[in-house]
Parts: C-alpha cells; sequence; structure tokens
C-alpha cells in the first residue's frame, strides 16, 4: 500500500511539473499537413498532432470536415517547452508560415476548414494572440489586414492515422513536393535559429 501511494504520488507530482513546464496550442492555417510539417522543425516543439477543432460534430471524419458542414477547422494541436520556447514565438512562425489574410482559404485550399485560427487556452494566450496580431498588423508586412480568428478552445478531435507525420511519410505526393515543400524551404531560411539541432 505504501508504494502504491508514492507512486500515485510520484505521478501525480510529475504531471504537476509537466503542466508547468508544457503548453498547448491549437493552430489553424489551411492544411494540416503543412502546418504539422513546420513545427515538427521547431526546437522546444514536443508533439504536434493533425486534427480538428471549433465544430459542432462530435468525432468528425476528413470527409465530413472537407465538406465544410461540420464548422471544424484543420488544426495542429502541439506542445512545446516553455523554457525553450515562447507561445508569442510560436505564434510569429504561425503568421509568419501562412496567408493570414486570406479569409477561409490557403492558397488552392478553399472552405471554412481552411481558415486561418488560433484556439487559445487561456487568458494569457489570447491576450498574447490579440497583441500580436495587431502589432504584426500595424507592421504592414501583408498588404491587406490579418483576418485570423483568435476564438476560444472548446475541442479538439484527431485526424485519422494516416494524416499524421504526413509530409514525412509521402515527400514525393504532389501536394508534399509542390506546396509543402515550398514552405519547408522558405521557414528553414527565415526561421534557421528555431531549427531542432
Amino acid at each position: 500500500m505504501r508504494v502504491l501511494t508514492l507512486i500515485i504520488f510520484s505521478l501525480s507530482f510529475m504531471a504537476e511539473i509537466n503542466a508547468q513546464q508544457y503548453e498547448k496550442a491549437t493552430l489553424g492555417a489551411g492544411c494540416f499537413w503543412c502546418t504539422e510539417a513546420i513545427f515538427e522543425r521547431v526546437e522546444g516543439v514536443v508533439d504536434v498532432q493533425s486534427g480538428y477543432s471549433g465544430g459542432h460534430v462530435k468525432n468528425p471524419s476528413y470527409r465530413e470536415v472537407c465538406n465544410g458542414a461540420t464548422g471544424h477547422a484543420e488544426v495542429i494541436q502541439l506542445q512545446f517547452d516553455k523554457s525553450i520556447i515562447s507561445y508569442a514565438e510560436i505564434l510569429e512562425i504561425y503568421w509568419k508560415t501562412h496567408d493570414p489574410t486570406q479569409l477561409n482559404k490557403q492558397g488552392a485550399d478553399v472552405g471554412t476548414q481552411y481558415r486561418s485560427v488560433i484556439f487559445y487556452h487561456t487568458p494569457e494566450q489570447e491576450k498574447t494572440a490579440s497583441e500580436l496580431k495587431a502589432k504584426l498588423d500595424t507592421e504592414g508586412i501583408w498588404d491587406n489586414p490579418i483576418v485570423t480568428g483568435i476564438d476560444e478552445f472548446s475541442n479538439f478531435y484527431p485526424a485519422e492515422d494516416y494524416h499524421e507525420d504526413y509530409y514525412e511519410n509521402n515527400p514525393n505526393q504532389g501536394y508534399c513536393r509542390f506546396v509543402i515543400t515550398p514552405k519547408i524551404e522558405k521557414f528553414e531560411k527565415v526561421f534557421k535559429n528555431y531549427l531542432k539541432k
């Protein structure tokens, strides 16, 4: 009994440390294959999962989300080590690796499921996202204003297994070669200080 109590205490203690050290971010930036491929290369990001957020249907399928009727966005949910990278830095990479001025689309991917959206998990994340969005807008990096939504997180449903690590598993697939590879090359050039060692 004593050993079991000690194990439970240890697990609880480790969970508390992890909660203090790690933070979640849920981000939509068009096709989740692209966003996942970018953030898997970021130092301090310990986990990236593709999925669906912001809709009204429980456990939606990729086919259902693609028809635009579930209200979900294709997103990634990532976990990052706050001692290595901040939420503001995560958002800077996020905003500068897609076009946040396009409403409900990214390139040829069109529909609300491809919207640019940040689902914040805490009031601090909401504040950071709102302040950084306003700052980037005033810097005039893009010709048009940022349309990225900043919405409270409510749900996340993991995508089907074949979506995970899609780019890594299918680098020669057409979409990967012509859409994702150029994004990664640009990211690696602009954000080289953020790359995993």
